[in-house]
């Protein structure tokens, strides 16, 4: 069965993203054959990566921390990935851009897709996510989500964000079924090559 893990990447106080993690997750329990999970950034509080040698270098001895190893653990276990991205300032939240320096060879030739809001819908975070996911030989997909400011605006002010998410249904079965259709192909790859 091919694992895809929805990732929520802002662990702040009154966050917006566990709405939309919520509601792309469903839509992939929805599908068959998928073992969906949803992996929250406040369940893996890992450190700043500050380690003497990257995740990338050959032969390097694992890391000692057991939160970090947890969630090494659960990137190796996923086949592709949804990350649900906030925009702060032009790029993603730290939590998110350290959880994805800390690993490096379980990310490997995986497909990702993101699901992004703020400022600009979020846009300019994916632009920066997917040049640090080419970087851990992550496949990201062409197709996102980016939800409109409006619907992000209505969880701060008691709104409907639910009808917001409705809008969006085509853009998000666009965006699983370019996903699945990589995270399959890779999958035989990555199989294949080994």
């Amino acid at each position: 069965m091919t694992a895809i893990s929805v990732i929520i990447g802002s662990t702040r106080q009154g966050r917006f993203s566990e709405k939309p993690a919520q509601w792309i997750f469903q839509r992939l329990k929805n599908r068959g054959g998928i073992d969906a999970r949803l992996l929250d950034l406040r369940d893996f509080p890992m450190p700043f990566f500050d380690q003497p040698v990257p995740p990338a270098m050959p032969g390097r001895p694992p890391y000692d921390n057991e939160v970090v190893k947890k969630w090494t653990a659960e990137i190796a276990r996923s086949d592709g990935f949804i990350f649900v991205t906030p925009e702060y300032n032009y790029g993603p939240a730290a939590v998110l851009k350290n959880a994805l320096d800390w690993v490096y060879p379980e990310w490997n030739r995986k497909a990702a897709a993101f699901v992004s809001y703020g400022s600009a819908a979020g846009a300019r975070s994916v632009q920066q996510l997917r040049e640090t996911a080419i970087e851990l030989q992550l496949a990201p997909v062409r197709s996102s989500v980016h939800i409109p400011v409006a619907t992000l605006w209505a969880h701060f002010k008691g709104g409907d964000v639910d009808a917001g998410l409705a809008e969006l249904e085509v853009p998000a079965k666009a965006m699983i079924d370019d996903l699945l259709w990589w995270t399959e192909a890779l999958k035989v790859a990555r199989t294949t090559a080994s």
